[in-house]
């Protein structure tokens, strides 16, 4: 299939919700390392500063954009009570690794820099993601680690891509076709973004990393009928052996896309739920 067919069914297939209302929805654009990087900015109701959550989009890196991530950023933003910054990353194959996770990461760091501004609190700052937006949720985790960059409190990773050098899991024999997201079509988005070379650099590949120690405490999220869910759960598990407090859950019965399809049916509205709770916990200390 074509890019730019992919990239637009995308957009059908996670419609906006407007309906969600929130305080404001502001869109802009700040400069990052390798030029302008469109954001927008989700504010709950009440008086700041605000926790704030990094949103990063689905889309295996190569489809997906603002208007792909909208659901679950007016949710999060109303039901957690904190600023949501969603990011438009720079898309593979136009921009291969790691343009996407150098924009998130800038992303970061400015709305770090920027929190009065913002209305946010500097010091509640988290990342979350889901499918490639969970993996550069858990990139911009270690980067911020690994560049002593704004201190994380959190970070939420549904359904999260960690590792591009294996797929000979479970999960990827089992779930490879029939439950929407196909092992074939991850091959298609890893071809897309990385060179095979680059896959086990921790910044592609966060499973690849040596050291997972000092980083945010994490929620993993993962379907049961999933291609990917074996390596969210080998990452969570990696995380918890290097001492980070990690915290994961199989969904049972789901397949890939339930966050941003979070109303369908209760138990999706329960995981979207799970989510929150866990962003407002890592809040609250």
């Amino acid at each position: 299939m074509p890019i730019s067919a992919a990239r637009a069914m995308f957009r059908v297939a996670q419609p906006t919700r407007p309906d969600i209302v929130v305080a404001s929805v502001t869109d802009r654009t700040i400069e990052g390392r390798n030029g302008s990087i469109p954001i927008r900015i989700y504010t709950p109701p009440g008086t700041g500063p605000f926790p704030v959550t990094m949103m990063f989009h689905g889309g295996g890196w190569v489809i997906g954009d603002l208007e792909t991530v909208d659901a679950q950023s007016r949710q999060v933003c109303n039901q957690v009570g904190c600023v949501v910054v969603a990011v438009d990353y720079r898309l593979a194959p136009e921009h291969r690794f790691p343009a996407a996770a150098e924009d998130c990461y800038d992303a970061t760091v400015w709305t770090h820099k920027n929190a009065a501004e913002l209305d946010v609190d500097p010091a509640q700052l988290a990342v979350a993601g889901d499918s490639a937006g969970g993996n550069l949720a858990a990139v911009v985790a270690q980067m911020a680690r690994d560049t002593n960059g704004p201190p994380l409190v959190f970070q939420l990773l549904v359904y999260p891509v960690t590792n591009g050098r294996v797929f000979e899991t479970a999960s990827y024999r089992d779930n490879a076709e029939g439950y929407m997201l196909t092992a074939d079509s991850m091959h298609w988005f890893w071809n897309h973004y990385a060179d095979t070379a680059d896959r086990t650099n921790p910044y592609a590949s966060p499973l690849c990393a040596d050291d997972l120690s000092n980083l945010p405490p994490a929620f993993v999220q993962v379907a049961e009928f999933d291609p990917l869910r074996d390596e969210g759960l080998q990452y969570a598990e990696a995380l918890s052996a290097a001492g980070v407090a990690t915290s994961s859950h199989c969904y049972e019965g789901f397949i890939h896309g339930f966050f941003s399809h979070f109303d369908t049916v209760p138990p999706t509205r329960q995981a979207m739920n799970d989510a929150c709770a866990a962003l407002q916990d890592s809040f609250s200390h």
